[in-house]
Order: C-alpha cells, then structure tokens, then sequence
C-alpha cells in the first residue's frame, strides 16, 4: 500500500508493507491528530458525530451562540431541556458522554477572540460557519500562520488545513484549503454576493414585503423602544418582540407571511437549513480529513458541489487561485483613483469593491499614517485626513499599506495611481 506524503499535488509516496500495518498506522495518525470543528449548529452536529464515528478523538469545538428552540428538529445533539444553553458545551458533553474514546473540549464565544497561536495547535480545521465574514476571518487568519521562506514559497510544516463546508438549503459544498497552495476562501469571494439588505426609505415609509416589516421592527422600533439595550438575536423574548412588532406592523399595511421563523431569518440572515444536505456535506468535510490526517488517498481537489434539488449530484473542480488574491498571495495590487478624491471616498472604494473591506486603515508606502481606524486617540488625530484630497496626501504612483480587521496580521499593499 502506496500513502502520500501530502495529500493534494504530486509527491514522493511513502511505501508501506501490509495492510494490517498500513490500518495500524492510519488510527494512529487519527487518534494522535488534534481538529478544530469551527461552528456547532447544523452542519457541526453532523462533522462532530462523524469525526467520533472515524476514530479522530482528540477535537475542540467553538461557537458563540447559545441553542434555540428551532434547533431542535436538525440539530440533533441537542435537547428541549438544552435551550439557551451553549451549543459548542452541550455539542461536546453529548459526543464525550455517548462515545467514551471521545476528548471533545469546548469553547462558548467568538472566533475573534481566540489568538492565533490557539489556531496553531491543530492538524486540521473543519468550519461549519453560517456567514461569510467569519469565513473570511477563519481562512485569513490560518493563511497568515504560513511561514514564508527566502524565496517565498511556504513552509509544509506551517500550513494548517481547512475543510470549509456550507450548505442552502438541498445545496451545498465541501472544499479543502492548504493555506498558501491552492486557492482560499478570499479567492472565491466573488461567488457570494453581498448580504441582502433594503432600502432604509422602503421600510420605513412605504413597506411592501413582510421583510421590510421585520427590518422595521429591529432596525428602527427597537432602539427607539429599547435605546440602552442590544438587540440579541439568541434571546427567545428579543426575538419574540420583533415578531410581535413587525406583525403588527404588517397587519396596519395589509401585508400577510410575517411568521416567527422569517423574523430569525431576517435578523439573523439565516440560510434555510435542511438535515439531509448537512449531514452529505458533513460526511465528505470528514472523508477529507480522514484522507489529510492519514495521507491515505488522494485529496479532494478543490472543491466539491451537491446539488440535492436536482438529485443526489455533485460536481468536483478546482478552483483557481486568484492572482492578485490579498490573503493567499503576495501580490501588490493595483488601483486607480482620481486625484481629486478624497481620502474617505477611497476608504469608501475599498469597502464597496472587490476587497470588501470592513474597516481599512491607511499607512503611505513612506511611513506616513493617513488614517487608522484604533486607538481612538489616533483615529481622532488622523481624522482631519479623511476630507483631504489624495493627491495632498500621496504621490502619483504611490504605495498604501492596508491593514483591516478583516484580515488580522495581514497587511495588503495598493500600488495608487491617478487617473480618470
């Protein structure tokens, strides 16, 4: 038996003799790996129990959210008496109470708030997020614990696989990352549209949908009604309120369909879940890991799409890294502003464009700090630049260092030329 020393590319194989010897190594390597389940809802259910049915016992899990009662129909780790409880507690004391060779640890709380050193301590990362902007996070995050070398090529040792799975519905997707090899998640950002939201004249003047009475109902009607008080879209009463309010709402403008389910969706931009596609898209996230772990076969290469509503097909690609990719490249790339923009319209660009950034913060290529968002003292210093035009700040043909919160320890760097 032939066992790759990596598993996606071509690589030297190692040889070994045996089968019995070849299965002795493989749950070795399984039992011996250390695996981050990054989300415990639908899909995390599903990848925990998997991992413990393939024999890899040493995993943590984190989540933020606590459970709700509409969890309970899919995600099954959970009980009624369980609601309000954390998800990534109760997901780990169900899995280590029923499969006793289990070591399941948990953490309540946000992804952002774990230091990447913490990522550093696995083999192998399985994200089972809801949203793109934790995604984008998680793969920027572990691309930058690559080690680069003089050359700039990556350190095997360094890199840390993600398995990202999604699902919508009867869709969904398994891909494998190599951080710094193939593509990553910001390389396909262009494949999830911005998040959808509505007009702020449209929901609160002339409502039409029974989305815009809900939006209504927890964008305007509740800091108005609550202005000391944050909405939390896990709390029962807070999301019972807001069905209440936009029920009446739509009721005053004859509109029918606000449910209480359509609020949570709403509010908490939820993707419609379906128990038979999370646990497909579980069941080949956890084949890929077995596959990295043990270098037992060939890895998926890259990506993988299910298309349940018109069968049970999927279709397998690669898919491409993108050149000028500011997480998984070196690259500088290119923008053109006209030199009588402001500093604040190219923040604006860069938060509108294809980088999609969050809250950019600008340094000249010669050290001079134009605008940064933190400390507030410095954000207050540095806030007079944002009405000042860009030719007053830099030179035609001029180097930015970006930083963003979008990308932690990743600085992108904007070759700025002026032009129309």
């Amino acid at each position: 038996m032939k066992l790759a020393a990596l598993a996606i590319g071509e690589f030297e194989p190692v040889e070994v003799t045996g089968a019995s010897k070849a299965g002795d190594l493989i749950k070795s390597q399984l039992s011996d790996a250390r695996v981050l389940v990054v989300g415990a809802g639908g899909l995390g259910c599903e990848l925990l129990k998997d991992l413990a049915m393939s024999g890899i016992a040493n995993v943590d899990v984190i989540d933020l959210d606590t459970i709700d009662v509409t969890n309970l129909n899919r995600q099954f780790l959970f009980r009624e008496k369980d609601v309000g409880s954390s998800k990534a507690e109760v997901a780990a004391k169900f899995i280590n109470e029923k499969c006793s060779w289990m070591n399941v640890t948990p953490y309540h709380g946000k992804i952002q708030d774990k230091d990447p050193s913490f990522y550093k301590g696995f083999n192998c990362i399985l994200s089972g997020l809801d949203n793109v902007e934790a995604r984008r996070w998680l793969n920027a995050t572990v691309c930058g614990l690559v080690d680069l070398d003089e050359d700039g090529d990556p350190d095997p040792s360094t890199i840390i696989p993600i398995i990202d799975g999604g699902t919508e519905g009867f869709s969904g997707q398994a891909r494998v990352i190599l951080p710094r090899i193939t593509s990553c998640f910001e390389c396909s950002l262009d494949a999830f549209p911005p998040q959808k939201t509505f007009p702020l004249c449209t929901v609160a003047a002339s409502p039409r949908l029974p989305e815009h009475c809900i939006a209504y109902a927890f964008t305007l009607q509740w800091p108005q009604e609550f202005p000391d008080k944050k909405l939390n879209n896990d709390s029962p009463d807070d999301m019972q309120w807001v069905y209440q309010t936009a029920k009446a709402r739509a009721e005053k403008y004859n509109i029918s369909g606000v449910t209480y389910m359509l609020t949570l969706g709403v509010v908490k931009n939820i993707i419609p879940a379906v128990a038979s596609t999370n646990a497909i898209v579980a069941a080949a996230c956890v084949n890929e890991a077995v596959k990295l772990l043990s270098f037992c076969s060939q890895t998926l290469n890259t990506y993988m799409m299910y298309m349940g509503s018109t069968g049970v097909y999927s279709h397998t690609f690669v898919y491409e890294q993108k050149e000028d990719c500011p997480v998984c490249t070196s690259t500088v790339r290119k923008l053109t502003v006209k030199p009588t923009s402001t500093l604040n319209e190219l923040i604006q660009t860069l938060r509108d464009g294809d980088l999609r950034l969050k809250n950019p913060s600008l340094t000249s290529g010669s050290g001079k700090t134009l605008y940064m968002q933190k400390p507030p003292a410095l954000e207050k210093a540095t806030r007079p630049n944002l009405d000042k035009v860009i030719s007053s700040l830099i030179q035609n043909g001029e180097e930015l260092v970006v930083t963003d919160t979008m990308f932690p320890d990743i600085n992108l760097t904007l070759l700025v030329s002026f032009g129309n």
